[in-house]
């Protein structure tokens, strides 16, 4: 509670994002499990419609971006060389923020119903949903979307001026410049929302008429808006996924990376373009042909570095010495998988068609195929590939591979069905549907598979306790053949990461430094005192404060004088915890030379 070290910080998101990922899945077995046979009335529509909308809203931003904050926050910092982020303070706050944030929108459930209008709360929709269920998300979004602000700031400053002496940008490993592209997007992606929420909180709070058209407002600002920070968001969640898959290929292929600069460029001409298609999403708004036609060819432009990485990975693994690991299965399978997705992208960027594919079960399908086939697979690679360095033990193997065989099998029924279902008529967003449509079927597969990837999910909680209660201490670099700094210290790191920063002298620094018959880095510094952070219970206290002022602005709402005080009661806990943060000395600590080395004679650290 009270940790600034990035390692704990790193173990703090992957738990509450896996919580939240079991969540939104419990949620996605209910949409299925209605969806299995006509006119079924296991759930009532009011009840579907809130199940699909937070389904949605908690996979992507209370499981996905947490479970990539997770790995950015454990491995980022090590492969750069650095003992720490740049604002190891901060780095706690935007955690807490998110928790916080992330559990006030699930205590919806709880009080009264979650939100109904879809994960993306079209204006129309949201403002005409009754009771507190859109207040909660525009309330637990704008906290939760101020911690993943301040995580991307973080970064980016991080990488910009933590990085070890001679590790250039060129130098950089793959994910940690998937990392600092994706917090760029970050930056700019998450302000349009916030303005949106605000936007939207004060229409439903106050009675302002942003969105209302029949007071001179626009629903259409919303969507603008919304798709702003939207499409942006998914190159948010898919560049470290594609970070995670570089240094898994090259590991497991034994190989350098193939055409490295060109994998750089990609990822930046990525997070570029990826600003200047946000209108594909809204091709049926009546934007008119030449919009239309600009974020067309837009959109299929962005395909085109998309593709150079694509075939650099498999360029990567030609001729290589591969070893079909549980990380490499799920790299390989991505490739497939995500091109498939990529297709339809390209089919759907194609705005005549568009029109036939619109709010279908083909979109649906498509953007699985994108998410699950590419950031969940690249998660579930990442957890297994990274879990001796951040646990110092191995997860099973062979459960490991029963896991991605399941998952994967189940994915494509799950999912590839619905394109058919899509072509066939079925709308996005069906409640139920009337029988001899030719859609009972393929429904009942779709079902089948979604319970497919349950057990694959239920087996790997099951291969983590496992490996909890066996605790089997894991090597330095446990998989043999790491390349990157990461694996040139002990697993779990030590707290200070390196007794002496590293001197990095190429790319893929590690490897040139075991080729040269080193078992450690060369050191770019002599053995000294190691400044380190002070843990504070401030950044907790903080977003706690913000926490119970959302629902005190929830119930002020209703003129609740309870909510007028909650409301003054949270910012004051709050301002006052930023108050004492301010006025307060923190000087940090030092750990002395001569600790580092005992613990460097007892093998522990670099």
């Amino acid at each position: 509670m009270t940790t600034v070290d990035h390692k704990k910080i790193g173990i703090l998101y992957l738990i509450a994002g896996g919580f939240f990922f079991l969540i939104g899945g419990i949620e996605a077995l209910l949409i299925r499990i209605q969806l299995a046979i006509p006119n079924n009335h296991f759930m009532s529509a009011d009840l579907y419609n809130q199940v699909m909308t937070m389904h949605g809203t908690t996979m992507i931003f209370l499981a996905a971006m947490p479970l990539l904050f997770a790995f950015m926050n454990a491995i980022v910092p090590l492969q750069i060389g650095a003992r720490d982020v740049a604002f190891p303070f901060l780095n706690a706050l935007g955690f807490w923020l998110f928790f916080f944030g992330g559990i006030f929108l699930n205590l919806s459930w709880f009080l009264g119903g979650a939100p109904d209008a879809g994960w993306t709360s079209y204006a129309s929709l949201s403002l005409a949903s009754p009771g507190h269920g859109i207040d909660f998300y525009a309330l637990g979004l704008q906290i939760s979307g101020f911690g993943t602000l301040i995580a991307g700031l973080n970064f980016l400053v991080t990488i910009m001026n933590m990085r070890a002496p001679g590790m250039t940008y060129m130098r950089m490993p793959l994910f940690t410049w998937t990392t600092f592209v994706a917090s760029a997007l970050i930056l700019f992606a998450f302000p349009p929302l916030t303005v949106g929420l605000f936007m939207l909180t004060f229409d439903r709070m106050f009675g302002a008429q942003f969105f209302n058209v029949t007071s001179g407002g626009n629903t259409i600002i919303w969507e603008h808006l919304f798709w702003i920070f939207g499409h942006p968001e998914v190159y948010i969640l898919i560049l470290p996924a594609f970070g995670i898959f570089s240094e898994v290929f090259a590991h497991f292929s034994k190989k350098r990376l193939f055409g490295y600069s060109s994998m750089v460029f990609a990822v930046v001409l990525i997070g570029f373009l990826g600003f200047m298609v946000w209108a594909h999403h809204m091709f049926t708004v009546g934007l008119g042909n030449i919009a239309n036609a600009i974020f067309a060819v837009a959109t299929m432009t962005i395909a085109v570095p998309t593709g150079i990485k694509i075939f650099n990975w498999l360029l990567t693994m030609w001729g290589g010495s591969i070893q079909f690991t549980t990380p490499m299965l799920y790299a390989v399978s991505f490739i497939m998988t995500f091109t498939l997705g990529g297709v339809t992208g390209v089919m759907l960027a194609v705005a005549p068609a568009n029109y036939q594919y619109h709010d279908s079960y083909f979109v649906v399908a498509h953007f699985h195929y994108v998410i699950v086939g590419g950031v969940v697979f690249g998660i579930l690679a990442a957890l297994h590939y990274y879990w001796p360095k951040m646990f110092g033990t191995m997860l099973n193997e062979t459960m490991g591979k029963i896991t991605f065989w399941l998952f994967f099998i189940g994915f494509h029924l799950t999912f590839m069905i619905q394109h058919w279902l899509g072509l066939l008529g079925m709308p996005r967003r069906q409640w139920t549907y009337q029988p001899n449509l030719g859609w009972d079927t393929d429904n009942l597969v779709s079902s089948i598979g979604a319970g497919f990837m349950a057990v694959a999910v239920f087996i790997l909680l099951v291969n983590i306790i496992i490996t909890a209660v066996q605790n089997r201490r894991a090597a330095n670099d446990p998989w043999g053949f790491g390349r990157t700094l990461d694996w040139s210290i002990s697993s779990p790191p030590p707290e200070y990461n390196f007794a002496q920063t590293p001197l990095v002298r190429g790319l893929d620094t590690w490897w040139l430094e075991k080729m040269e018959g080193r078992i450690k880095t060369t050191a770019a510094e002599p053995l000294s005192d190691i400044h380190m952070p002070n843990s504070s219970i401030v950044p907790l206290l903080i977003s706690f404060g913000l926490f119970v002022a959302a629902f005190g602005a929830l119930y002020a709402r209703d003129h609740h004088t309870a909510g007028i005080i909650l409301l003054a009661a949270g910012l004051g806990i709050t301002l006052l915890s930023m108050l004492v943060r301010s006025v307060k000395d923190d000087h940090g600590y030092h750990i002395k030379k001569e600790t580092l080395l005992e613990k460097e004679d007892k093998g522990v650290g670099a």
